[in-house]
């Protein structure tokens, strides 16, 4: 896919500074004359596989259902009021993909997925809100969104969506092939199909801290060294046996206190967080993989390029694949940042590869993580 213009008359450091996180964008006409990258038939195929998340929302007789996948079946085209919700296209359709990485002007790191919502007239999720950044890019018929920035964010009880209890739109916009809306976290919006209608949602990761925190501790413990026992050999004797002694609490703080972590130890857990696939996300490299010289000869005539599915990024001298982390010598690291960057590289920029380049790239070809371009 050639580079697009996303943004109307703005360009991406306007965009960053006046709307992300800020405030909504409707830009008409982002992609002039787009079209679905995926039938509806090829989408419904994926929402039948175990691997792929997808989900089946219906509002039939004023009355909310959810199915998650795999969905079998769908309901009539000509019954309204029913969505197909398909996430991570772009893990199994290369134009998908390459959609997505037209947003590349946020970092990879903040890039999350691309996700296609079939809608039958009347179709919808609730008005609802988003805990992270999306761009909603209408790809066929016409979908009527109303949006607000809606302060009071309880949920209706009882449903198996969260549907806002007390949504008040501010203003409304029907979005038709090419047009766009940007909307920042919490913006409440409501979106309703009319007639069948396709929307690409493109979305951000935004963990919590909590969800960091315990991670980070968790990567922590393989690093903790505190050498040594617990010990008193100046112990009193005391009145109140079920006491915990101070001394005992001071000790043991005074050694925990000793658990540092250094600004390298959040770069290589944030780059393998950040790298790691998802739990539904599996490789599979060549049924008949080629032999480690005619995989040299191969690499030097086509490149290589990165699976749909592998997430590759890197921060100083570490690289980061797929939930792996090593750190690189500077004429290494040269080589893979462009491989990061561009998610290939052509036989010209490996022709004065390393070794130890050479082996990552075959290691990686054998587990599917890259393939010959």
């Amino acid at each position: 896919m050639k580079k697009i213009q996303l943004l109307g008359d703005i360009t991406p450091a306007q965009f960053l500074r006046d709307y992300w996180h800020k405030k909504p964008l409707l830009i008409r006409n982002a992609i002039p004359g787009f079209k679905p990258l995926v039938k509806l038939e090829a989408l419904a195929e994926m929402a039948r596989l175990n691997h792929v998340e997808s989900r089946l929302i219906t509002h039939f007789d004023g009355s909310w259902d959810m199915q998650h996948g795999p969905i079998e079946e769908l309901p009539p085209r000509t019954s309204g009021e029913w969505t197909m919700l398909v996430q991570g296209v772009n893990l199994y359709n290369a134009d998908a993909d390459a959609l997505l990485r037209q947003f590349r002007f946020i970092p990879d790191a903040r890039l999350d997925d691309l996700m296609i919502s079939y809608a039958t007239d009347g179709g919808g999720v609730g008005p609802h809100f988003d805990s992270y950044d999306v761009f909603l890019l209408q790809a066929q018929g016409k979908r009527r969104w109303r949006i607000g920035p809606q302060k009071d964010l309880s949920l209706v009880e009882g449903l198996p969506l969260k549907i806002l209890n007390n949504f008040t739109p501010q203003e409304e916009f029907v979005l038709e092939p090419g047009d766009m809306l940007y909307l920042p976290p919490h913006y409440a919006h409501d979106g309703i199909a009319e007639g069948e209608c396709m929307t690409y949602s493109i979305g951000f990761r935004s963990p919590s801290y909590q969800e960091l925190g315990e991670a980070f501790l968790q990567f922590m413990a393989d690093s903790i060294d505190l050498p040594g026992r617990y010990a008193d050999p100046d112990l009193d004797a005391g009145k109140h046996p079920a006491e915990i002694p101070k001394h005992m609490l001071s000790t043991i703080a005074d050694e925990l206190n000793k658990v540092r972590f250094t600004e390298d130890d959040v770069t290589i857990f944030l780059g393998e967080h950040l790298s790691e696939p998802k739990h539904n996300v599996f490789f599979k490299g060549p049924a008949k993989p080629l032999t480690v010289g005619r995989f040299a000869e191969a690499v030097a005539k086509r490149g290589v390029a990165l699976s749909l599915k592998t997430q590759m990024l890197y921060r100083g001298k570490n690289v980061f694949i797929n939930g792996e982390s090593f750190s690189v010598s500077k004429a290494d690291k040269a080589v893979l940042d462009v491989l990061a960057n561009d998610r290939r590289l052509d036989g010209a920029a490996l022709a004065d590869a390393s070794d130890d380049v050479m082996e990552a790239l075959y290691t990686w070809y054998q587990d599917g993580w890259i393939e010959l371009a």
